[in-house]
């Protein structure tokens, strides 16, 4: 495609989202289902919805940033976005999402935190259903969503969040390593540079984004490993650049953080 031809797909793609997002404010039924496809690299600008989104990667990884931190959606994971809260999404790969948009009065406690978890067959199968093309309303379309809202606050949680602080001094720091990770961060630096001792700081760190930072870097590795192996860059090459001594090391260190080696998250399984 010419630079004007993808000129004009992104423009495209910026005006239907802005379309889409008039109709999920217009939508007057309890959850309000609907797909999406964005190519590699397309990013979501700052936006946000009086409704709660559940989105479910299909194929792909979606980045989700706010400034509460982030979070990534692989495939097999769906998310629970709050309503009202401002985020940005980047595509990680051509990426085709299931969103249900869920109204407030939809539910009687809904999640006030964003949640990345690991789909059901259940939940995967209904959200399929749910955005299906349907003759009007029917009971059973109000059956599968009604089912959808239980199931999705039955789903298990997994870290593939990442929060940061709401200190501007260790915010900073957070920035820095995300820019330049490396996986032989030590404590002692980072407690040296906010003038605190390692046991304040370990305090500290915590208190600011609820982990250690020991865990805190590793699910920042994650993320910043994420984009490159969806862009095709070898295992061995990333593992290295964070600053691994081996490869098995980093996979070890992945599997243990995610329950799979790192490909794996990039398997897309057949469609029901």
């Amino acid at each position: 495609m010419t630079k004007s031809g993808q000129r004009l797909a992104l423009s495209e793609l910026a005006k239907l989202h802005v379309e889409r997002l008039a109709a999920i404010e217009a939508a007057s039924e309890p959850v309000y289902a609907i797909p999406s496809e964005y190519p590699a690299g397309y990013h979501v600008k700052a936006h946000s919805h009086s409704r709660a989104q559940f989105v479910y990667a299909s194929a792909g990884v979606l980045m989700v940033s706010s400034v509460q931190g982030r979070w990534m959606v692989p495939p097999e994971h769906a998310l629970w976005i709050p309503a009202g809260l401002v985020h940005t999404v980047d595509m990680l790969g051509d990426v085709a999402m299931l969103s249900a948009y869920v109204a407030p009065s939809a539910l009687a406690d809904p999640p006030t935190a964003i949640r990345v978890v690991a789909l059901t067959d259940l939940a995967r199968a209904l959200i399929i259903e749910a955005v299906a093309p349907a003759d009007g309303r029917s009971s059973r379309h109000d059956l599968v969503m009604a089912l959808l809202l239980e199931e999705v606050l039955r789903l298990p949680d997994r870290p593939l969040g990442l929060p940061f602080p709401s200190d501007a001094r260790l915010a900073a720091l957070c920035r820095g390593f995300m820019e330049n990770p490396s996986a032989r961060l030590v404590i002692d630096d980072w407690a040296e540079r906010l003038a605190m001792s390692r046991r304040a700081f370990t305090r500290f760190f915590r208190k600011e984004t609820g982990i250690s930072l020991s865990t805190w870097r590793q699910q920042a590795a994650v993320f910043t490993a994420f984009p490159r192996i969806a862009a095709g860059e070898a295992v061995t090459a990333v593992a290295l650049d964070l600053g691994y001594e081996s490869v098995a090391a980093f996979i070890t260190m992945f599997r243990r953080m995610l329950g799979t080696a790192p490909r794996g998250y990039f398997k897309t399984p057949e469609n029901p």
